[in-house]
């Protein structure tokens, strides 16, 4: 049910996305505009500046030795600061209206913004590439940005939009990363469950509609855009704050995983496939372990579950694999996950698409029908037909 259950969470993300923009446009043109910043923006800001601040003390509270739980805290912690000061700087101020998305933005408010839009991509850096972020490579990526404000303040150029555009190049880098992460997920899982992107580009699609409406408020100035804006926000912080909060981390489970199995293989020799006849004794003695043992019929099995037949490191069981088979570990169980299925189409063929799937390990039917016709070439049922009919 795995790959049902994301196709409607995404199903539920499109919906809730396109009624929070469209309602944000259909009210823009039926409420006066100090409505709008009189009460509907306040009332954005200060549910945003809760969901900030109680979003930051829960991921700090259940971090869980997590780096990417408090990265994302951190980030809460800023955007329900600045929030917070402006709401306050609003109660204090003379002026009677907020005014949001109403006016030119100034250069310092065109920093603060991009400030805000590089947290919101800790996240997504941090969950691609665990630990690469640092202080260092933070401060480069923001040194372009700082040279523009700079710019901006000392010749009569106007930056602004360039400013505003910044952000959609760290985003544009970032982009590069996501395919090293599916590869490095197919590399160590064996279903779908855990080599799922699409709630990573759920996340950068809203940054990129943010980013969008960002820019148009720096080059066309309306209440409604900076309305839909607030709306954005606070359905990405609330939809990112579920997602790392509740959804299992694979490198946090990669890294669990490891450390059980060093402690179950304390005092085992390693072997590492580096000469021919060693590989060929390896490749004898997994396949061997593969028909008997059938660990591919556990929707859990992982790369590293192979240590308890070959006593590698994640590293060179992968190398192995990829040198032996010439293919990730997610393709080299679902080969055998395929022969089991056409075993079993073969003598039952009463089987339902279901009961095979479940049987040989796959996460749900769509994943088994789908990867079935990849490597066969034709659906189940047609390849079912096929064989009792002749």
């Amino acid at each position: 049910m795995g790959r049902i259950s994301q196709y409607k969470s995404s199903l539920i993300f499109a919906i809730i996305l396109t009624l929070c923009v469209g309602l944000s446009l259909w009210l823009s043109h039926y409420i006066p505009d100090d409505y709008f910043d009189n009460v509907l923006t306040p009332i954005l800001l200060v549910s945003a500046t809760t969901i900030e601040i109680c979003g930051a003390i829960m991921m700090f509270k259940h971090s869980e030795g997590l780096r990417i739980r408090k990265a994302w805290g951190w980030a809460l912690l800023v955007w329900g600061l600045a929030d917070g000061a402006y709401i306050l700087s609003w109660m204090t101020s003379p002026a009677p209206v907020m005014n949001m998305g109403a006016y030119e933005l100034t250069t310092h408010e065109l920093l603060l913004g991009n400030m805000l839009c590089w947290v919101m991509l800790l996240y997504p850096v941090e969950a691609l590439r665990p630990g690469w972020l640092n202080l260092k490579r933070a401060l480069w990526q923001l040194l372009p940005m700082f040279a523009l404000v700079a710019l901006d303040y000392v010749i009569p150029a106007k930056l602004a939009l360039l400013i505003a555009l910044y952000p959609f190049v760290i985003l544009g880098l970032l982009l590069n990363h996501i395919h090293a992460y599916q590869v490095w997920c197919e590399e160590n899982f064996s279903t779908l469950e855990n080599i799922d992107i699409e709630w990573i580009l759920r996340y950068l699609l809203m940054i990129v509609l943010v980013g969008i409406v960002y820019v148009f408020i720096c080059t066309g100035h309306s209440h409604a855009r900076g309305f839909t804006q607030q709306w954005l926000v606070l359905f990405v912080l609330s939809y990112a704050t579920d997602q790392i909060l509740f959804r299992p981390d694979p490198w946090a489970l990669i890294h669990q995983a490891e450390k059980e199995k060093e402690q179950m293989l304390a005092g085992q020799p390693e072997s590492q496939p580096d000469d021919p006849e060693s590989d060929t004794v390896n490749r004898e003695k997994l396949e061997a372990w593969m028909e008997k043992e059938k660990p591919y019929l556990n929707p859990g099995f992982k790369l590293i579950d192979m240590q308890a037949v070959l006593p590698m490191n994640r590293t060179y069981l992968s190398q192995f694999i990829h040198a032996e088979y010439g293919c990730t570990f997610y393709q080299f169980v679902n080969r055998y996950r395929i022969e089991e299925a056409k075993r079993l189409k073969s003598e039952y063929p009463e089987l339902r698409a279901q009961d095979v799937s479940a049987r040989c390990g796959f996460s749900s039917p769509t994943v088994f029908s789908r990867t079935f016709t990849e490597m066969v070439g034709v659906s189940p049922r047609e390849w079912s037909s096929q064989i009792h009919s002749a």
